[in-house]
């Protein structure tokens, strides 16, 4: 069985000087939401302040001496070990640029792509800014029609409004869609026909009829589904092997899985699998308004968009285009919070103010408490006294 710790591993108790829990002969195969659930939980926490500088693009530093209280940092990490704050696998958290504090527990491995719920649609933003950038869309056609770019569609099918969503609206939980439950099970029965375009001209031709703007905001798998659509039909190659050579290849993230939707197109609702410090480059390109080693891979003004608050909810938290924006309050003061989210407790929290990220990574039922016990936990930790 390939779901084992690596026989290098060097856990201790307290901080760690040796290498991070791994798991031994990874591949591709072993990379699932079911397999992940398999793993042994570790024996012990691993925990780091001086992450080891592994030359996967991250560039690290040392908790205390760059930045943060390490006393601090360390007894919030022993509470998680204890379980007190959930089924938490990972903590890793950056600060001007370095990671500082890098830990694991339970499932968490350095080398395992932890399974990704809907900060998958974070991700498939960022793929629509990367073919901005390219030239293969622009910040205008946000605002066209759906529809528009998708030539494999039969217009006479579809319910009234459908053709009028555009881009911007599906990637703001806005088009519209409400395709009853019961109908998309009978759709699921003929597979076939949900291939490529299928899928959304399903989506199109059943929904019930979609109402002019404003809409209301619901967050579904349709829209992300409309989005990795219209990237697969601009982009050469195909939406796979773009995002897979133009923004993960570009960023270094090779030891990665991506699950394929029935459509045949890469998933964009959840199913993607990364590693912790990879979720934390992610973070970094959005700090750093889409800048990556010195160039720009994502247009500033796009990262903006997405970022924005273009609708909030009654709980004051903002949605732009697969992100979440919120004001969050730690030690008497409010600070502005980026983030991408997912189900069982996937995090990446960012800081502008501040120039930090905390990464988490988790099994939770629901999202677990983290969202908003880390900035009140860590925020403190890294403001000047």
């Amino acid at each position: 069985m390939l779901l084992l710790l690596s026989g290098a591993c060097a856990l201790q108790a307290q901080e760690s000087n040796g290498l991070a829990p791994e798991i031994a002969d990874l591949n591709a195969a072993a990379v699932s939401y079911a397999l992940e659930a398999k793993l042994p939980d570790l024996p012990q926490a691993y925990l780091s302040v001086a992450p080891k500088d592994l030359r996967d693009g991250t560039a690290v530093g040392v908790l205390g001496v760059d930045g943060g209280d390490k006393d601090a940092v360390l007894k919030f990490a022993r509470e998680i070990e204890a379980g007190e704050h959930g089924e938490i696998d990972s903590l890793l958290i950056a600060h001007h640029g370095k990671l500082l504090f890098e830990s694991y527990y339970r499932r968490g491995r350095i080398n395992y792509p932890h399974y990704q719920m809907s900060i998958t649609k974070s991700y498939t933003a960022m793929a629509i800014g990367r073919a901005i950038q390219l030239g293969y869309l622009t910040m205008a056609d946000l605002e066209q029609p759906v529809v528009g770019f998708l030539k494999n569609l039969n217009p006479t099918k579809f319910v009234a409004g459908a053709a009028a969503i555009t881009l911007a609206e599906a990637m703001n939980m806005h088009s519209g869609i409400r395709l009853d439950e019961a109908k998309a099970a009978q759709l699921l029965k003929d597979p076939a026909a949900l291939k490529g375009q299928g899928q959304i001209q399903a989506y199109l031709e059943h929904s019930a009829p979609i109402p002019q703007p404003p809409r209301e905001y619901k967050y579904q798998a349709s829209d992300p589904a409309m989005t990795v659509q219209v990237l697969d039909a601009v982009v050469p190659g195909g939406a796979r092997k773009f995002i897979e050579r133009e923004l993960l290849g570009r960023m270094g993230i090779t030891n990665f899985n991506w699950e394929t939707d029935v459509s045949g197109l890469p998933k964009s609702a959840a199913g993607s699998g990364v590693r912790s410090r990879d979720m934390l480059k992610w973070g970094m390109l959005v700090l750093n308004d889409g800048r990556w080693n010195g160039g720009e891979l994502i247009p500033k003004a796009f990262v903006e968009k997405a970022t924005a608050r273009i609708y909030t909810n009654k709980q004051g938290a903002s949605y732009g285009f697969f992100w979440w924006r919120q004001d969050v309050e730690a030690g008497g003061r409010t600070y502005d919070q980026k983030s991408g989210r997912g189900a069982g407790g996937q995090f990446i929290q960012i800081y502008p103010e501040l120039d930090l990220i905390i990464v988490i990574t988790a099994h939770q039922q629901g999202m677990g408490k983290m969202l908003t016990t880390t900035p009140n936990r860590i925020i403190p930790m890294f403001v000047a006294k």
